[in-house]
């Protein structure tokens, strides 16, 4: 069972304005979680999809859904202040499905491609976890405390992760219930945790596309609008 779990707790503060950037028009009448939705509830390895939403927009996002007739949207969880507490929220709503696969996707990326979905499926017949991710194109230092570059990274071996990321339920499980009881434990991304907690296990990554990026200033919104329109 392949369920996508679309991650929108965030409240996109770094757009401006008061809306949350998940929320904020493309084109044709619909705004950017509607495309980041219907690129997995259309896609036919796609069992189920749930949504992750901040707990002041659930009937902004009820009325989205009802608005789409989506087949495949099942629930609308409740996130919390960090994003692994969204991730949380979809790992206990499915706890018990121990065949059950979670593609966990960020909102603001509405444009992922069928391709990448169906490569990160086919990837998760072999790997219990799967990341998506570009190859970096700038140059990466690390800098000292007083600005002056410290270090140099070998960009061939560096990557930009995109979403989704993918894991059978029993691995993502394992990895956050050995996070939690880390008193030290921080994290950005869900492949993170599993790479730290449970580092006998291979992540695997999947090719990322630069039109699957995401919206996270205002600049990034036209670009994403502007694909969109040459799409049509």
């Amino acid at each position: 069972m392949n369920i996508a779990i679309i991650l929108a707790g965030g409240t996109g503060s770094r757009m401006g304005g008061t809306l949350p950037k998940q929320f904020l028009p493309v084109a044709g009448g619909r705004c950017v979680i509607e495309y980041s939705i219907e690129a997995f509830d259309c896609h036919e390895l796609i069992d189920e999809v749930a949504v992750v939403c901040h707990a002041d927009y659930r009937e902004e996002m009820d009325a989205i859904c009802r608005r789409n007739r989506w087949s495949k949207v099942k629930h609308i969880l409740t996130g919390g202040k960090e994003r692994y507490h969204s991730s949380m929220a979809a790992i206990k709503a499915y706890a018990g499905h121990e065949d059950a696969n979670l593609l966990l996707h960020d909102a603001a990326r509405p444009l992922v491609s069928r391709r990448i979905i169906t490569d990160c499926i086919e990837a998760l017949r072999r790997y219990e976890a799967v990341g998506v991710a570009i190859p970096t194109t700038d140059t990466i230092v690390e800098a000292s405390d007083d600005h002056t570059i410290r270090r140099v990274a070998d960009r061939r071996r560096l990557r930009n992760m995109q979403t989704p990321q993918c894991f059978r339920l029993d691995t993502i499980c394992r990895a956050y219930r050995s996070a939690l009881a880390d008193p030290d434990f921080h994290a950005t991304d869900d492949c993170g945790v599993v790479l730290h907690y449970l580092p006998q296990t291979p992540v695997y990554l999947v090719s990322g596309e630069h039109t699957n990026l995401k919206i996270t200033y205002p600049e990034d919104l036209s670009i994403v609008v502007s694909l969109v329109a040459s799409s049509l």
